[in-house]
Formats: C-alpha cells, structure tokens, sequence
C-alpha cells in the first residue's frame, strides 16, 4: 500500500522542489548581525524548512489542499559576517530574479533588516514597480539611523532611500510601551496608515489587513508584506526576541496571513525575527511552517 499513512508522510516540506518552474519561491535570508537584541535569527530559515516535516498539507477546517502545490527552494544567501548595509546588495540580487518569475516570493528571515532589501528588489531595471509595504509588526521600525542600519529601522532606511513614501506603507498590530512617541510621530507625519493591536483585535486582523490591502492597492502596482513575528502574543511566541503581552493571537496571524496571501498585488512576504535559540518546545518553530502553510493556502485562493 504505497499511499498508506503509516508507511509515508507527505509533509509542507514535500511540497519544497528544485523546479524553478514552481509558482512559488522561497529563499532564506540567514541574517543574524544587526540586531538590537543579539540572537541567532540567522538560525531561522533552516528551522523553518525543518519544521516544515512536521505540517501536513491538508487543512480539514476549509478542505484546502496544498498537495498539487509546488514550491521552489532557492536554498539560503549567503551573509555570514554582514552587516544590514552590507547586506542590502546580495539580498536585493538574489530576490530580484525570483520577482520576476513567480507570482509569490516566500522571504525566511533573518532579522527584520532583511525587509529593505526586499522592497529595494522592486527597484531594479528587470522588477521596477510602484511598490507597497504592509508590515504586521509591534514596532514602527523607525529608530534613527546615525548609528547604523539595524533591525529596528528598516523602515526609516526605506524612507531615507526615497524609493517608498509613507503613503505607501501600511503598519497593522502596533503594541503600547513598546514604541516610543518619537516614532508614532514620524509615522503620522510621514503618511503611514497605523492600526495598532487593540484596533486588529476588535475589529479582526484580517479584516484591517484586507483593509490595508484595498489602501494600499489602489496606490501600488505590486506590495511586498513583512510578517514580524513578534506581532504575536509572547506567549505563543518565545522564540521572538520582540515580542510583547498584549500582541495578537495566533489564530489572527494565521487568518491574516492567509486573507493577504490570497491577494493578487501580494509579490513578496518576509517572516522575520524568529530566534530559535529562545524558543520552546518548538512552538515558535511549528508557528512558523504552519505560517508558510497559511501562505501557500492564500496564494492557493488565488
């Protein structure tokens, strides 16, 4: 009986092929240096992959199956000893090819540096478009940057490169006491739609994300979505540095995710700051591949 459950798993990571011809993509960006809080996100990607075996590919709530679903693995770049600014060219290069041949790019970060690169992708010759930012995040990432590119302000990076204005850019899940005024600040002058986590939680995170969605495509040609995963409750998530009682549940992220998945402007998607290091028990691990799961299941709706 060769399609017996007991003798084979097809698992998520199944679905992973050397066939560039798959619709999808996913490459890791292992970047570890440049955090504020020192860890070992470069970690993340191969955790991920692995993490993967343990996800089927059915889902019985919604009878989706990703079994017929194929995914391109462009294995990881190489960023051993780079810094974000030293990291921005071979991020950008590796991820501009993938753009432009497939309809959903899978970013596994790495530590949220990794997002400007990502967006600068859309900034070449082969890619160029008008691109869109939505970030599902409990931080503005918008530390200043005189002493240096980090984790915590890719986004101002990104405002100060001129490539994205703030009217691009959409921030949904943002925490209390974990942001500072300086930076709500600059997010009101410089345009950004805000949604924090008590506004997600009432009305629904996919639904302010379907919102964002709409207010963002009606300006962009194609929107890149960074998924920090330290936008959910710390008690779910151990494994991210960042995280905060008070950020949204699990099953939120995973509906959100799949609501923006499903998206036909949605290009690209990063997860960053998973440090498997801190983590427990897998949890932030197995929350990671079933987000990948979510992804492949939006994109599927497509």
């Amino acid at each position: 009986m060769t399609d017996s459950d007991c003798r084979s798993w097809f698992s998520a990571a199944d679905l992973l092929t050397q066939d560039a011809s798959a619709p999808v993509a996913l490459i890791g960006a292992p970047l570890g240096l440049g955090s504020i809080t020192p860890g070992r996100c470069d970690l993340a990607p191969e955790t991920v992959r692995a993490a993967m075996k343990r996800m089927s590919v059915y889902d019985l709530e919604t009878e989706t199956d990703l079994s017929s679903l194929r995914v391109f693995d462009d294995g990881d770049i190489s960023l051993d000893g780079l810094q974000p600014s030293d990291a921005l060219v071979p991020i950008a290069e590796r991820v501009v090819p993938l753009i432009d041949r497939h309809p959903l790019v899978i970013v596994l970060g790495g530590n949220n540096a990794i997002t400007r690169p990502c967006v600068h992708a859309y900034d070449q010759p082969l890619t160029q478009n008008y691109v869109g930012l939505l970030t599902l995040d409990a931080h503005f990432d918008l530390r200043d940057t005189d002493c240096g590119l980090t984790n915590g302000n890719p986004l101002q990076a990104l405002l100060e490169d001129g490539i994205i204005s703030g009217a691009d850019i959409a921030q949904i899940g943002l925490l209390p006491f974990a942001n500072t005024k300086k930076a709500h600040q600059k997010a009101k002058d410089a345009g950004i739609h805000v949604v924090s986590a008590a506004t997600c939680k009432s009305q629904g995170l996919a639904e302010v994300a379907a919102n964002a969605l709409d207010i963002l495509s009606a300006r962009c040609d194609v929107i890149h979505v960074d998924f920090d995963i330290d936008v959910v409750e710390r008690s779910a998530m151990p494994g991210a540095p960042g995280a905060r009682p008070g950020g949204v549940a699990v099953q939120e992220f995973f509906d959100a995710t799949r609501v923006i998945c499903a998206h036909p402007k949605v290009r690209s998607v990063d997860l960053t700051e998973f440090d498997p290091s801190l983590d427990v028990a897998a949890v932030s691990a197995l929350t990671a591949a079933r987000w990948v799961c979510e992804v492949l299941a939006g994109f599927q709706k497509r």
